[in-house]
């Protein structure tokens, strides 16, 4: 990532300069490093008030902060806070697209059989998003519902599983993961 500094109405000391490229440098942690992020950092001091105002561009992000104190390394530290604080909120945003898009609706159908011989015909259906739990959690799940297998996405691999009560008592696992 590409950090440039502009001065306005004032030289920075050597101290001031190296604590503001540290600070900015834990930016970075945040966007993927390629040649195209950069970093517009505009440091200013008017009359009793230093200001920071921060211009951010990487891939598809843009995003800019701007803070004014008293104090030039206070304004630093609070236009950081600033920009990090935006830069979580776009990952998570990133991460519950991700985890949208990855989700999948299960779908039952009930079946009955009329007679012998005839096609089974279908007697209703459920639609529900499978909630994350471990598979300890769910075989207690199943004991508790009294249901003969449950379905759950489970939190190890978050992959759809399916657990059941076998015939002699036990509890049997699908994982089409493994």
């Amino acid at each position: 990532m590409n950090i440039n500094f502009n001065f306005k109405n004032f030289d920075p000391s050597p101290h001031l300069k190296e604590y503001a490229e540290k600070r900015f440098d834990k930016v970075s942690k945040f966007i993927q490093d390629s040649d195209e992020s950069e970093l517009q950092v505009n440091l200013a001091v008017e009359k009793t008030r230093q200001q920071a105002d921060v211009v951010l561009t990487a891939d598809s992000i843009h995003i800019s902060a701007f803070e004014q104190s008293p104090d030039m390394y206070a304004t630093i530290d609070c236009v950081v806070d600033k920009l990090e604080a935006q830069l979580r909120k776009i990952r998570e945003k990133m991460k519950d697209k991700r985890r949208k898009a990855a989700s999948r609706d299960v779908r039952m159908e009930y079946f009955t059989l009329a007679e012998a011989g005839s096609a089974p015909t279908i007697t209703g259906t459920d639609n529900y998003e499978p909630k994350p739990m471990s598979v300890e959690e769910a075989a207690m799940q199943l004991d508790s519902l009294q249901f003969e297998f449950l379905v759950f996405r489970n939190a190890e691999n978050d992959e759809i599983n399916v657990i059941y009560r076998r015939k002699n008592g036990d509890y049997g696992l699908i994982d089409p993961g493994n």
